[in-house]
């Protein structure tokens, strides 16, 4: 089941933002805190057998939605719970194009999913990022 969420536990929120990010305890407690009060942040969570087993997190603009965090819980992946979270999220709302930012791990992942690729270069020492973007009139 796929749902939004409007509560989860502060240590549960904390704990899937550092599957996530960096781990730099400043900049997860940063995000953490712009989820608990920004209004045009949202959270999906995945669950199964009742348990939380992975969120999608998104920041809503006027003109396009940032996938801004998807953490699955390392015990569930490659299973296509990333893929499902997606998939809900573009079909369940209104958006007409999201944006991600990824690094090349991940990269494969969003080709997968239809994004659209496009190399930022070198954004950190030794490190390629890239920009991926989808317009829902791909589903």
């Amino acid at each position: 089941m796929i749902c939004k969420i409007s509560d989860l536990s502060d240590p549960v929120l904390f704990e899937y933002l550092s599957y996530c990010m960096s781990p730099v305890p400043e900049r997860i407690e940063e995000e953490f805190r712009n989820y608990k009060t920004k209004t045009n942040r949202e959270l999906y969570g995945i669950y199964l057998s009742k348990r939380l087993r992975g969120i999608i997190g998104l920041i809503r603009g006027e003109l396009e939605t940032e996938l801004k965090h998807i953490a699955i819980h390392p015990e569930f992946r490659m299973q296509g719970l990333g893929s499902m979270l997606i998939e809900h999220v573009v079909k369940s709302t209104k958006i007409n194009k999201i944006i991600a930012e990824t690094d090349k791990d991940a990269v494969n992942f969003y080709i997968k999913m239809g994004f659209e690729i496009t190399s930022l270069g070198e954004k950190y020492p030794g490190v390629e990022r890239f920009k991926c973007e989808y317009n829902n009139n791909h589903l």
